[in-house]
């Protein structure tokens, strides 16, 4: 690893994002994310995108954010009047109400301003339509009848990892405990979204924003179940629904579409090449992107050491900043550590590093922390076995890391 490692400059260097053209030839650009909760991650797909609107033509920017939320951002990135918001944005909002990424925002503003409309830079959100704003229904009428198996719901509503061997949820799942809610709660999820979908039609994507609602409709009690007990269901019916609206978003433009999407590297690396696809048959967007636009699409993953994050105790949890153990032996992220280079780039496409391919071609585990961190059981909650040649086109590194930097409203 060590001899194909390129050397990255510092983050605030044009250079960064220049490095990054080699994959500016893709229609497609998938940048992901170890942690929900670090600075470095949000300031490299920062300076990767910026270098891929200003020089490579792309002109859509999507999220692993809930549709109105991203609404409230692509106002703000293209001078448009506030979308009104139905319920209160996706918890935990700090992952877009953060220094970093307002950051981004301030200057992808300044880049749209005096565009004509057809010529700026949209943000879009992949996720299900407020999903948080029906998941907070649930969970507070569940908290009412049985706070329990509100506790283990809340587990499930937050979990990054379907493969998590931390699996309490599943087993009270098992246990008919949940059954007993299951009507009532589904029927408050679905009751929630039709209500949010209803009170957010319309505005300058009206058709757009329509097609997405009704897919959801669609959907929501399927998903919503699915998402109660837990599994690979539920976890396949979010990788679909955020594969169809990055289609529709790509249909929308027509052959001028040009995509970044920011998102976990669970969404990201390619699920055939880790252990959610191959011991528990689950899909993410990465491996459904390949499967639609082939050649087209660049799946680029990050991964760190060691320092801090910014993550939460529970799904709705205050946000706060732990220590970031250090990577377990073994991994992926410790034989990078192992190199010595503190910030790096590997190209891992086969016709650029067919040698490092061959030595990573076996699986290693590779850490994911989502939202909510359990150092306590870093194991079990966090690792996962995956083939990462495979799983990525490219891997980015940073040996030390800092939290990313909630603002003073975030939660």
């Amino acid at each position: 690893m060590a001899l194909a490692a390129e050397p990255l400059p510092d983050l605030d260097d044009p250079a960064f994002g220049r490095l990054f053209d080699r994959f500016g030839d893709g229609r497609v650009v998938l940048l992901g994310e170890a942690t929900h909760g670090t600075s470095e991650f949000y300031r490299a797909r920062a300076a990767i995108t910026r270098w891929l609107i200003e020089t490579r033509g792309f002109n859509i920017l999507a999220l692993e954010a809930d549709w109105p939320d991203a609404r409230v951002l692509d106002a703000h990135a293209r001078g448009r009047k506030r979308p009104t918001q139905a319920a209160p944005p996706r918890a935990p909002n700090w992952m877009w109400r953060n220094a970093e990424f307002d950051a981004f925002l301030t200057w992808l503003t300044a880049h749209n301003s005096g565009r004509a409309p057809g010529a700026q830079t949209a943000i879009h959100g992949l996720d299900l339509y407020n999903l948080a704003g029906s998941m907070r229904t649930a969970l507070e009428h569940l908290a009412k009848v049985d706070p329990e198996v509100a506790d283990l719901a809340r587990d499930r509503f937050g979990c990054v990892a379907p493969w998590s061997q931390d699996d309490a949820p599943g087993r009270a799942a098992g246990s008919g405990r949940y059954a007993s809610n299951e009507a009532a709660v589904t029927s408050r999820l679905a009751d929630a979204l039709a209500r949010q979908l209803q009170e957010t039609a319309g505005g300058d994507e009206a058709l757009l924003s329509a097609a997405n609602a009704a897919r959801l409709l669609r959907e929501a009690p399927d998903y919503y179940r699915a998402m109660y007990y837990g599994g690979a269901e539920a976890w396949n019916l979010r990788a679909r629904h955020m594969s169809e609206t990055l289609q529709g978003l790509m249909e929308s433009k027509g052959r001028d579409a040009k995509i970044v999407v920011w998102a976990h590297n669970a969404h990201v690396g390619d699920a055939r090449a880790t252990e959610m696809g191959v011991v528990r048959d689950e899909l993410n967007l990465g491996q459904l992107c390949r499967e639609t636009w082939g050649d087209e699409v660049r799946l680029i993953g990050m991964g760190c050491h060691a320092g801090e994050v910014a993550c939460v105790r529970t799904w709705d949890g205050r946000v706060e900043v732990k220590p970031l153990r250090p990577s377990l032996p073994g991994s992926q992220e410790r034989d990078a550590h192992d190199t010595g280079v503190g910030r790096f780039l590997l190209d891992l496409r086969p016709q650029v590093h067919s040698a490092l391919r061959r030595a990573l071609s076996e699986p290693r585990l590779e850490r994911f922390v989502g939202a909510v961190y359990r150092p306590e059981t870093e194991r079990a909650s966090h690792y996962a076995g995956c083939r990462l040649p495979e799983q990525f086109d490219a891997w980015v590194w940073f040996d030390e890391t800092r939290a990313v930097s909630p603002l003073p409203d975030a939660a």
